[in-house]
This record gives structure tokens, C-alpha cells and sequence, in this order.
């Protein structure tokens, strides 16, 4: 007998979390979402609120006898990253996910699923419309926008919400309490040129294609060494320029900032006479990266194909300079947490490359719980692509959250988890960035932490959640509101 999403347990978590795939919600499209949330709000008869930035707010109030207790802010975010792979028609500005379970897993046919961050506001939505529970005053901040800019904590005001703890729902992860995390800058590069219209005689084009990588989300599955297709890509085309004449015409690798690139293509003309010669490099490197990435990737996937001669193709000068500041970039992990083992402190992440008509356009998210290791490495990045003659410009800034291991919340959801589940959780530093150091700006008196079930390979088509770990947090934040 198959199970629908909307029956697994606890039945109203998933029944929200079922809605939320029917919506299309990526990042910057926030209307529809918005919508559904506040009409939930206003059909319980809670008070609901809208900011100008465009996050929701729901109040609900305490339970009989528990009105003086403080006030707890559940926080989550509503948009998603929209992430498919290559083989699939899917619009994510109209069509619902393909949602379906997989043994304990929920998972998405050939995209990403959303459950970053719809099964957070899921939480919150039953905590709001479940009356059984016993809490003080609770109320439920949906942000819009998180995943590219972090817009709307950057818009939140001070006085819009009430809480006195702030319990974000957005980490990844059961069994563990997060207590910080990394903060961001994007780095923006372009290189600007005139087309080159003379191709040599003689000359053919091909199309390279690196696909099947894993991908992932640039901040939690950074430490997993995963490909990065940029890289693999580049480093690639430096030895095709200098073996087989090559020129690059175009390139077109990654799609998200803070997605770890799963696919790269390029095309590069080259002297007909050295045909045989690319097919031949192209199969050698196949077997390289396979061999290197032996047990992280599985599917690495590079060919090669014919394809007309292009209009133009990119100047040679710029074209070696591209390829050296990429191959000089770093990329991945570049420092650890000494306080947090196995904690990544720094990392950067070379997400997109893409070019068109004169313009090359080049973009890296830096994370790093320093703010001046952060700075560092965004200085170092900018040292590379500056010498290799590029213009540079850094924004999208975000700081992070600094560890307070002192919180009497995290003091509290310790003895709470060891109650109902007979261990003691780990307390954590996650190197992906959370709005909570952004919204703990304008509430810099509000007492945070972060929890979320098992969620496997956000921000890519393979992203999955556990829902044995749902039913788990839900039972803990459900116990922990009945203790603040």
C-alpha cells in the first residue's frame, strides 16, 4: 500500500510541507508563498503581519497558565534554490516539484526538493495550528529571499518581532544544536573585450561537456571535496590551448552562487589536423577525474562533440588570462575551526562562469565565521583575477554568528533532548550561512539557536530529507516550548 507525503508523521507537518511543493517559490519570486502563508495565518484568526521587505509574521498566544513565559520567535525562510539537472524540463517559475518518498527519505524527481527551508516553515505552521500543545507566546517569522542575498533579515526592523529567544528551523542536521555559523561576501568579476571575428582556416569547433557531478550546497558540503565543474573544466582548456591550438568561443559553467557547480560546458575551435588529438584528451581526462574523485564522484561524465563554427571567439589575451586566474583561484576548503574539530571555517566557492557578447562574468561566495580571515581570502581572490587584468567588486556581505555557549536556550533544548531521547546532543558551528547573525543585528538581545532534521545534499538535484528525524524534531521542539 503506497503512503502519500501528506500522511507521513506527524501528519500536519507534512501536509505543509506537501503545499509548499506545489508552490513555486525560488528566490526573488516570493508573491504566491507570501500569499499562502498569510492567508494560513489569518484563517487560524492569528495576528498576521507583513513587512515592507515582504516577511510574514504570525502571533499566537500562550496556552492558559504559561503567559508569562517568554516569548520564543520560530524562523524560517520560504524560498527555495532552483537546481535541476540538464536531462529535464522543469520550470520552476510555474511547475510544482516531484515530490515522492523513497524509502525513509523524501526526494524530488531530477530537481531540487525545497525542503531547504520548506520543512522549517512547515514546523512553525504546525506549532501555530496545532492546539494541544502547551507554550508561552509564540510567534512565526517566514523570511523571503534567503538563498541569494539573504534580502529579507537584511529588511527586518527592529520592533517587528517580540521574541525574547529566536529557535531557527534551517539547519540540517538531527541531533545537533547549532550555536554559529559562517558569515558571506560575493565577489563579482568580469572581464570586457571586443569579439574576435578571424578564425584560421581550416579550423573546426567543438563542444566540451562536463556533467554528472554531485554538486551541493557551497556552505555544508564543502568538506566533502566534491568536483567542482569550473575547475575540472579549466583546467581542462589550459592544456587544450597549450596541446592543440585551441581558442575559446564560449563558456557556460555553474548557475548558483551558493551551489557547488555540477556542470560546465565550453566551445573552443581548434586546427582541423589536431581533431583526433582533443577526442583522445578528452577520453584521458575522463579517466583522470574518475580516478582523483574515486569514491566522492560516481557519475563524472565528459565528452565531446561537433558543432558549427562560432560567430567569434573570445581574444586570445583574455581568453589565457581567464584560464590562469581560474586555475589559480582557490577554491573548497582553506581553513578549519580550531575550537569546533571538523568544523570549516573558510571556504570559497567558484560558482559561476559564464560568458556572452564581449563580457565574461565570474562569481564566487566566500564564507568564513572570521571576519577577517573572510576579508582575507576575499583579498587574495581579488589579487588573482585583478593581475589577470579583470574588474573586481565585492557586495552581498553578511556577517556571521558568533557562538554563545553560554545560552540559556541552548541550556535548555540540552536537557530537553537528553530527556526525551536518553543522549546528549552536539553543539555545533555550521559553515553554511543562517539569518541569525543578520537578524541578531537588529535583536541583539535575542537568545538563538538552530535545529532541523537530516537534510542531504541541499541546493542539488540529490537533495533528500529523513522523516523518521522530522517526527524526532518535531517532538523536541514541541517539549522545548512546553520548558521555556
Amino acid at each position: 500500500m503506497s503512503v502519500n507525503i501528506q500522511d507521513l508523521s506527524p501528519k500536519h507537518v507534512w501536509g505543509y510541507f506537501y503545499d509548499f511543493t506545489q508552490i513555486p517559490r525560488p528566490t526573488g519570486h516570493m508573491k504566491e508563498v507570501t500569499e499562502y502563508v498569510k492567508a494560513f495565518g489569518e484563517k487560524l484568526g492569528l495576528e498576521t503581519l507583513q513587512d515592507e521587505t515582504g516577511n510574514v509574521l504570525i502571533r499566537k498566544p500562550a496556552t492558559p497558565g504559561m503567559e508569562n513565559s517568554k516569548t520564543v520567535t520560530l524562523q524560517s525562510h520560504l524560498d527555495m534554490v532552483p537546481q535541476k539537472n540538464s536531462n529535464v524540463e522543469h520550470d520552476f517559475l510555474k511547475d510544482p516539484i516531484d515530490a515522492y518518498i523513497d524509502g525513509d527519505w523524501v526526494t524530488a524527481r531530477e530537481t531540487t526538493l525545497g525542503a531547504d527551508n520548506a520543512i522549517g516553515a512547515a514546523l512553525s505552521m504546525a506549532i501555530l495550528s496545532d492546539n494541544s500543545l502547551k507554550h508561552g507566546p509564540v510567534e512565526a517569522l517566514f523570511t523571503v529571499d534567503e538563498e541569494v542575498g539573504m534580502d529579507g533579515a537584511f529588511g527586518l526592523k527592529p520592533g517587528f518581532c517580540k521574541g525574547d529567544i529566536l529557535i531557527n528551523c534551517d539547519s540540517e542536521e538531527e541531533g545537533e544544536l547549532f550555536v554559529g555559523c559562517a558569515g558571506g561576501a560575493d565577489l563579482n568579476i568580469s572581464f570586457q573585450y571586443k569579439d574576435d571575428e578571424y578564425i584560421p582556416e581550416g579550423d573546426i569547433a567543438v563542444k566540451l561537456n562536463l556533467t554528472g557531478l554531485k554538486g551541493g550546497h557551497s556552505g555544508v558540503d564543502i568538506h566533502l571535496e566534491r568536483a567542482n565543474a569550473n575547475k575540472l573544466m579549466f583546467r581542462f582548456l589550459k592544456e587544450a590551448v597549450a596541446s592543440c591550438g585551441a581558442r575559446l568561443a564560449s563558456v557556460e559553467g555553474g548557475s548558483l552562487r551558493n551551489a557547488i557547480p555540477r556542470e560546465a560546458f565550453a566551445v573552443v575551435t581548434i586546427p582541423g589536423e589536431n581533431a583526433e588529438i582533443v577526442w583522445e584528451m578528452v577520453s584521458d581526462f575522463q579517466a583522470l577525474y574518475e580516478e582523483e574523485y574515486r569514491g566522492i564522484e560516481d557519475n563524472i561524465q565528459f565528452t565531446v562533440e561537433s558543432v558549427d563554427l562560432p560567430p567569434a571567439l573570445i581574444p586570445e589575451e583574455i581568453q589565457d588570462a581567464l584560464i590562469n586566474a581560474v586555475e589559480g583561484c582557490q577554491n573548497g576548503v582553506i581553513s578549519m575551526l580550531h575550537d569546533f574539530p571538523g568544523t570549516v571555517e573558510s571556504s570559497s566557492n567558484l560558482a559561476v562562469i559564464q560568458s556572452s557578447t564581449g563580457l565574461i562574468e565570474v562569481k564566487i561566495l566566500v564564507r568564513s565565521s572570521s571576519e577577517s580571515r573572510k576579508a582575507s581570502v576575499c583579498s587574495s581572490l581579488e589579487s588573482v583575477f585583478a593581475l589577470a587584468g579583470a574588474k573586481v567588486e565585492e557586495g552581498g556581505v553578511y556577517n556571521g554568528w558568533q557562538p554563545n555557549i553560554n545560552s540559556p536556550i541552548l541550556n535548555i533544548m540540552l536537557q530537553t533532548y537528553q530527556d526525551l531521547f536518553g543522549k546528549t546532543p552536539s553543539v555545533k558551528v555550521m559553515h553554511a550561512g543562517l539569518e541569525c547573525g543578520i537578524i541578531q543585528g537588529a535583536y541583539p538581545d535575542m537568545d538563538m539557536i538552530s535545529i532541523g532534521p537530516d537534510l542531504q545534499f541541499p541546493h542539488s538535484p540529490d537533495e533528500r530529507i529523513n522523516i523518521p528525524s522530522v517526527q524526532k524534531v518535531w517532538d523536541f521542539l514541541a517539549a522545548t516550548l512546553e520548558r521555556v
